[in-house]
């Protein structure tokens, strides 16, 4: 014994057959239309790809505007070194976020941007 368990000559699956006129693809079918849904979820993941890069871009640009009219008005005034290079730093670090966050890379230029305000928040603590 050879350890099979079929008796029979027959294959143990079936084959297809070559007739065209048989064969049904799925696909062809206008009535189903399976890809139209994925068409409309590729749309709206591709909007939302586009609005979070507008969203990072613009939040790090807002961000480091903030950051060096701080750093001006403060590097004016009596205040220690410290404090206006800080906003300064925290405005360079939005700026990279804004970059980053324009080519695509939001998530890393969500944290960016929390680091760049967490520096200019720190810098505002030493006056």
């Amino acid at each position: 014994m050879s350890g099979r368990t079929r008796s029979g000559p027959e294959p143990a699956i079936a084959e297809r057959s070559e007739d065209p006129a048989e064969a049904h693809d799925p696909a062809d079918d206008p009535a189903a239309e399976p890809n139209a849904d994925h068409e409309e979820e590729a749309a709206g993941e591709i909007a939302d790809a586009r609005r979070a890069r507008w969203t990072a871009a613009g939040a790090g640009g807002l961000l480091c505007l903030a950051g060096l009219a701080a750093a001006l008005l403060r590097a004016t005034g009596s205040d220690r070194a410290l404090v206006p290079a800080a906003y300064a730093l925290g405005a360079a670090v939005c700026a990279c976020a804004a970059v980053l966050g324009a080519r695509g890379r939001t998530r890393r230029a969500l944290w960016l941007l929390i680091a760049g305000t967490m520096i200019m928040a720190l810098g505002d603590q030493f006056d």
